[in-house]
């Protein structure tokens, strides 16, 4: 059920238009809607946010655009436009988007851009960006997010590139504990490089295991 709420509210037929909307969803969780105009479909419900579009959810995720479309018989979300999604650990880049209402699930189309911030220590910070030409889908029931097309990782002068990467999250943590890349795998570090057609990076041990016909190549410095 949503609630809402605007500065003013003209009625033009079948449309509403709405300044300043503040709406709230009441459903498995909260979400807050906010944009500076609205225009409500009388028929269908739906509704068209346009400029500040901000949705924050009672777990503090977060997205922002400029224009985005619900569709009320289906509680999903939509747009064209840039987007940003970001929450305690991780701030997600990209253009265009498809969610839930309540984002449980979410798809950034492409031109893809993620930060996770991997510091055991809540004081510190220690990003991995992760960049792909998208699409990339986050799944928080899963706990998991996927990247597709041309993925690259880097973290710390070490970086990873693949066709395709999985990141699972520790939830009480807000941790990566694992990342699998399969396809095309390549992971270099200064002048050692490796190659596989798939990598597991498990963040208990903190260990790399590639299989699928594994090549290391290693710089040996000459003496003299």
């Amino acid at each position: 059920t949503w609630d809402v709420k605007g500065t003013t509210a003209d009625i033009m037929g079948q449309k509403i238009k709405i300044s300043d909307v503040d709406a709230n969803h009441y459903g498995e969780k909260k979400v807050n809607l906010k944009a500076q105009k609205g225009t409500v479909d009388k028929a269908s419900g739906d509704v068209v946010l346009e400029k500040d579009v901000v949705i924050t959810s009672d777990d503090g995720s977060q997205l922002t655009t400029d224009f985005l479309n619900w569709e009320k018989e289906k509680n999903t979300v939509s747009t064209d436009a840039p987007v940003t999604l970001s929450d305690a650990k991780m701030t997600a880049t990209g253009t265009g988007l498809k969610a839930q209402s309540e984002m449980k699930s979410a798809q950034l189309e492409k031109n893809v851009t993620v930060k996770v911030d991997v510091s055991p220590d809540e004081k510190a910070t220690q990003f991995v960006t992760i960049t792909c030409d998208g699409p990339m889908e986050i799944d928080q029931r899963r706990n998991m997010a996927t990247f597709n097309n041309n993925v690259v990782a880097e973290q710390q002068g070490r970086i990873l590139k693949a066709d395709r990467a999985e990141i699972y999250f520790d939830q009480e943590k807000k941790q990566i504990r694992q990342l699998i890349c399969i396809g095309h795998v390549v992971i270099q570090q200064g002048e050692n490089v490796s190659y596989a057609e798939r990598a597991v990076y498990n963040a208990g041990d903190q260990k790399i295991t590639l299989s699928g016909q594994p090549k290391l190549i290693l710089a040996v410095e000459e003496d003299g």
